[in-house]
């Protein structure tokens, strides 16, 4: 029973998220997701019990992990590598592109991000503040040891720039595409070296 009612569970995570990312989150009904997941609207209420701790959970079902390894890898650097800014920024770009890189569905959710910046949905971000914000102020306080002189509200301007271009990387959009011949896995390495260069001059500037 325990295995059946997960894999309902899971299937209206990804249907969610699928259209979520097509459609945006006031643009996408219960009715479609219970059509796209095949299952009447009493599960979604069973497992959810509504629309906004749907959205939640979509976020909650990739971000748990993402942030944990984020700050596992961070927690590594400040050890091994005390007063270095590549390897935090590292830390932070990193564990996002793995997921994005992931083959596990994963795809769709970094658009569910985009929409996150882009749509007004002030009990979604409530949601991800309360839940998440502790990962960039450990990030902010990290980096602020490396970089002193810097304003807080300088540093958190450039975590936020920091962040955005990190999206964009994970959509993979824009003019750097994979060359032929080249696995995902070495192209986004490639990717990842160049963002943590890139954002560490920035941080110093």
């Amino acid at each position: 029973m325990a295995t059946a009612q997960f894999s309902t569970k899971d299937k209206i995570l990804g249907a969610a998220e699928e259209l979520f990312a097509t459609h945006g989150f006031a643009g996408t009904s219960l009715r479609q997701v219970t059509s796209r997941a095949d299952v009447n609207i009493a599960a979604v209420n069973y497992h959810f019990g509504s629309k906004e701790n749907l959205v939640n959970e979509v976020f909650r079902r990739r971000m748990d992990q993402m942030s944990a390894q984020r700050l596992v890898q961070l927690e590594r650097a400040l050890t091994e590598q005390p007063g270095e800014i590549e390897p935090i920024i590292a830390a932070f770009v990193e564990p996002a592109l793995d997921m994005a890189g992931a083959r596990s569905g994963s795809g769709a959710f970094v658009r569910v991000i985009a929409r996150a910046y882009v749509e007004k949905n002030d009990a979604l971000r409530k949601f991800l503040s309360d839940q998440y914000g502790h990962v960039p102020r450990e990030f902010a306080a990290a980096l602020s040891a490396c970089v002193p002189a810097l304003g807080k509200a300088e540093l958190y301007g450039r975590l936020d720039f920091l962040a955005g271009a990190l999206t964009y990387a994970m959509a993979d959009f824009g003019l750097i595409k994979r060359p032929a011949g080249t696995t995902e896995h070495a192209h986004r390495s490639r990717i990842a070296g160049e963002l943590i260069r890139f954002a560490a001059a920035g941080f110093r500037a």
